[in-house]
C-alpha cells in the first residue's frame, strides 16, 4: 500500500470543527449504582405520565410496571453517557511495529434519534493507519458503543468514533463509515421502508491520499448495494 511522504495541514475551518468534537469525547463523571437506582424512578415518574396523556389506565395489568421498565431500557439504550473511551479502551492498546491497515467492518450498532426518540441501527466499518500501535479489536466495537448508546445523529456518530480512535492511538489516518435504516424514515414522516443512510469521516491519510482512502472502500465493501 502505498503512503504519501507528506500530508498538506487541513484548512483552519476543518481544524475547528475537529477540535470542537473533540470536547465530546472527554471524560464524564460516573454514576453510582445508587444514583443509577434514583434516576431510574424519577424517570418512571414521568413514563407514567405520558401513558396517562396517551389515554392509558396506567394501573391495569399490563401497564403496572412499565414506567419502571420504560426508564431501565431509555437509561441502557443511553448508557454510552456513563462510559469513557479512556475506561472502555484499558490497557487494549498495544506496540507494534506495523504501519498497514487495519479494518474492523459490519459491526453491528443500535442508537437513538434525537429528534424522534426512535431507533436507528446498521452496520459501521473502521479502518485505521497504525503509528507504532495498535488498538484491541474488541476495544474498537466498544468504542462504537459508547457514542452509539447516547441520543445521537448519525453524522455526529460517525464523527465522534472517529477522532476517538485518534486520540486513543493516534495513527496516521483514520476512516470510518456508517451505514443505518433510521425509523423515523420507516415508521412515520415519508415512511421509505428499504432507505438506508451512509455518512463517513476520513481523517489523515484516509483524507488526504486517494489510494489509501479507495483500499478502505474497496475492502469495506462500503458503497455497494448490500443489505444491513
Amino acid at each position: 500500500m502505498a503512503t504519501p511522504k507528506s500530508l498538506s495541514l487541513a484548512d483552519s475551518s476543518a481544524s475547528r470543527s475537529m477540535a470542537s468534537m473533540r470536547q465530546l469525547t472527554s471524560p464524564v463523571p460516573r454514576r453510582s449504582v445508587d444514583e443509577e437506582d434514583d434516576i431510574a424512578i424519577k424517570l418512571s415518574v414521568h413514563f407514567e405520565k405520558v401513558l396517562q396523556d396517551l389515554g392509558e389506565d396506567t394501573t391495569r395489568q399490563g401497564l403496572v410496571k412499565t414506567p419502571l421498565r420504560a426508564a431501565k431500557a431509555l437509561m441502557h439504550f443511553t448508557k454510552g453517557y456513563n462510559e469513557t473511551v479512556r475506561e472502555v479502551v484499558g490497557g487494549g492498546i498495544f506496540v507494534e511495529n506495523t504501519d498497514e491497515m487495519v479494518i474492523v467492518k459490519d459491526i453491528e450498532i443500535f442508537s437513538l434519534c434525537e429528534h424522534h426518540l426512535v431507533p436507528f441501527f446498521g452496520k459501521i466499518s473502521i479502518g485505521y493507519l497504525p503509528n507504532k500501535r495498535v488498538l484491541g479489536l474488541s476495544k474498537i466495537a466498544r468504542i462504537c458503543e459508547i457514542y452509539a448508546r447516547r441520543l445521537q445523529l448519525q453524522e455526529r456518530l460517525t464523527k465522534q468514533i472517529a477522532i476517538a480512535i485518534e486520540e486513543a492511538i493516534s495513527p496516521t489516518g483514520v476512516g470510518v463509515v456508517v451505514e443505518c435504516t433510521h425509523m423515523c424514515m420507516v415508521m412515520r414522516g415519508v415512511q421509505k421502508i428499504n432507505s438506508r443512510t451512509i455518512t463517513s469521516t476520513m481523517l489523515g491519510y484516509f483524507r488526504e491520499d486517494p489510494k489509501t482512502r479507495d483500499e478502505f472502500l474497496t475492502l469495506t465493501g462500503s458503497g455497494k448495494n448490500r443489505s444491513l
